[in-house]
């Protein structure tokens, strides 16, 4: 991660920005303390949790709907020896 001081990021602006985007976040500092981190807005979605839910990824599903027509088995064998 690259760390910029306040006033270099705040006058490099666009290029803060386009780093983020290009080689992932970028960190900014205040008097060499860490104080913000500026990301791409992929990768706050990814760590914010804004995708799409399980549910819409699993009805997106070339499988979805075909209940019927889907058969699972399930193994039925023992996982361990409950003999003992």
């Amino acid at each position: 991660m690259q760390t910029w001081q306040m006033q270099d990021a705040k006058a490099r602006l666009s290029e803060v920005v386009k780093r983020a985007e290009q080689d992932g976040p970028q960190d900014i500092t205040v008097h060499g303390k860490s104080v913000a981190v500026v990301l791409s807005r992929a990768a706050f979605e990814r760590m914010s949790g804004q995708q799409a839910s399980l549910l819409a990824f699993m009805q997106a599903s070339p499988l979805a709907g075909l209940d019927d027509e889907l058969v699972i088995e399930r193994d039925a064998s023992l996982t361990r020896d409950v003999s003992l």
